[in-house]
């Protein structure tokens, strides 16, 4: 039934008045009308995935489930018996991994509280995670706090969980169907969930980093070994590689620190890092802030010898992809499975962002394989792949460059040839992600089934924890031996957000290389990164001529309104009014 009151708290939002709601919620209230077009009269069912969009996600969310698992299990034993239900979601609002109590099971999926259940905020509307993903913060959406009018009996206490690198990876929510009506009730949730989530970021890092220093300290000395409140990881010169979200914030107030030297931020340097280890007592471990206070700190010395500059993961297999990665834990496991993939005769869909290196890992993998011919066919141009691929006789492998282009004709023709040549091995690359591609309007599923046996999918540079390690690379591959880079340079590249992947970072070291007087390469020396104020003034204007509406700005600009929605999220854009 429609609750009148509520549908009437949300048009005095719209007029601008207060409710005394949280700020979140209103702005969320607000976005849901005015960019969604919602309605909160109307009872919205909940949006599952399909099974195959949900072996996408949880696939791509692996890392995070595993460093998770054990923090949910923990946090579900502490609230066993009262009724709460636990998801983990992606960063795109999708659960990934779910604890509850299987005697509701039936309720919770019919609340959406359920595996494969998508609360972005966009779909759901006002909710816990859809609230914390916009707002990158822990928050309580309580009851009639929800836009939907099907969810204002649930209570959704949610705390983001961020990766190594500062960015969102994923939310952890603890719900309830039914639950006290005072907001204040959720406090407690709150604090559980922030804390399972602090757990779950430094399980991560410290995953990652087991080659390097780690760096965990606390305001406390009594929970310093058990439950640090925050922690840093270290490069042999002591900049920082990784941090978890509590420590950014303690050590920079929320500033990135990725590149930042300890020492800038902390009364040590990393040559002090072993007297701070646990040989000496806590009360001892005394280190000073920027700021004037101090923390107790807690140095970890690297698991296995540090790799000196340059020097690759030994791993079994073909040597051929061993150095496409140093030490960046993501990157290890992909090539890992790359290889035992490359001798099969496996059809391949390698996602990524362009410029993140699709084609040179689907070169790698030939070369791997042990297979003849190597056919390149883009996917924009195809007039001629019939022929090519009936002309090419013997084992031989298949590349299909940006197979999201392919016309309709040729995407309808593609599995017959295919089946006709039963030793030609496929192995596609696309720039949109798998659950993108399977939706794309001239990709059959025939044919995204018939070429993406696996999806091997590159995480985009900003994403990567081996940056400083490819950086010296491409400056040895592209510049010789001698040349070098200044700690400023060095710096300004580690702090770049690289939208255009690996391709962007060889160009700029070339530039660099061609401008550097001798062979140091100094920060006047880079070239600068490219300014993202007309894309933004493009996509306003778009919206504007649509009267933002979404489903229109998004046929126009021929991409799905989902990536209308995040690229409003990113760039801040906000509807006039």
């Amino acid at each position: 039934m429609v609750k009148r009151h509520h549908v009437e708290e949300i048009a005095q939002v719209l007029e601008g008045r207060a409710t005394g709601r949280d700020s979140y919620v209103d702005a969320s209230w607000r976005r849901c009308v005015e960019l969604y077009g919602m309605d909160p009269a109307r009872a919205e069912p909940a949006h599952i995935v399909t099974d195959a969009e949900l072996r996408t996600h949880r696939d791509q969310a692996e890392w995070m489930i595993g460093a998770a698992r054990a923090s949910l299990q923990t946090l579900f034993r502490q609230v066993a018996g009262q009724n709460y239900v636990l998801l983990l979601t992606d960063a795109k609002g999708v659960c990934v991994d779910f604890f509850g109590d299987s005697v509701f099971a039936d309720e919770l999926r019919g609340a959406g509280l359920y595996l494969g259940s998508n609360w972005s905020e966009d779909l759901a509307g006002t909710c816990g995670v859809g609230a914390c993903i916009v707002t990158g913060e822990p928050v309580t959406v309580h009851q009639d706090d929800h836009f939907g009018n099907a969810h204002t009996a649930l209570s959704c206490t949610s705390a983001p969980i961020y990766d190594s690198l500062g960015q969102l990876a994923a939310v952890l929510d603890i719900s309830l169907l039914r639950s006290p009506s005072p907001k204040s009730s959720q406090n407690l949730a709150m604090s559980m969930v922030t804390a399972a989530a602090r757990r779950v970021e430094m399980a991560n890092l410290m995953a990652a980093s087991r080659r390097e220093w780690v760096f965990r300290f606390s305001s406390s000395p009594e929970f310093l070994d058990v439950d640090p409140e925050g922690a840093i990881a270290l490069d042999g010169s002591g900049r920082v590689i990784g941090a978890t979200h509590a420590a950014t914030r303690m050590l920079s107030r929320g500033e990135p620190l990725i590149g930042e030297r300890i020492d800038s931020l902390l009364g040590i340097s990393v040559d002090d890092l072993p007297d701070l280890m646990r040989d000496r007592p806590t009360e001892d471990r005394v280190v000073a802030l920027g700021d004037g206070g101090a923390v107790f700190g807690h140095a970890i010395s690297p698991q296995a010898p540090r790799r000196p500059p340059g020097a690759t993961v030994a791993r079994t297999g073909s040597g051929v992809l061993t150095g496409m990665a140093g030490s960046d834990p993501g990157m290890e496991r992909l090539l890992s499975r790359a290889e035992r993939l490359a001798t099969t005769s496996v059809p391949l869909l390698i996602s990524g962002e362009s410029g993140s290196g699709k084609t040179k890992l689907a070169r790698a993998l030939h070369m791997a394989s042990g297979r003849g011919g190597f056919l390149t066919v883009d996917c924009a141009d195809v007039d001629e792949m019939a022929r090519l691929i009936i002309a090419q006789p013997g084992k031989a492998t298949l590349l299909l460059r940006r197979v999201e282009d392919l016309s309709e004709g040729a995407a309808r023709a593609l599995p017959g040839l295919l089946d006709a040549h039963p030793e030609l091995r496929p192995i596609a690359t696309s720039g949109l992600s798998p659950s993108d591609l399977m939706s794309h309007e001239t990709l059959p599923s025939a044919l995204y089934h018939r070429i993406a046996g696996t999806v091997l999918e590159l995480p985009p540079l900003r994403e990567r924890q081996d940056l400083g390690w490819l950086i010296d690379r491409l400056l040895r591959r592209r510049c010789g031996g001698d040349m070098r880079l200044t700690p400023s340079a060095r710096a300004e590249l580690m702090a770049r957000d690289w939208p255009g992947n690996l391709r962007e970072l060889g160009h700029v070291l070339d530039v660099a290389c061609a401008l550097a007087m001798g062979d140091v390469i100094d920060l006047p020396d880079l070239p600068q990164p490219p300014q993202p104020s007309e894309a933004k003034q493009d996509l306003e204007a778009v919206l504007d001529a649509c009267n933002w509406n979404m489903a229109r700005a998004a046929r126009r600009l021929g991409v799905n309104r989902s990536t209308v929605l995040r690229r409003i999220r990113k760039e801040g854009l906000r509807a006039p009014g």
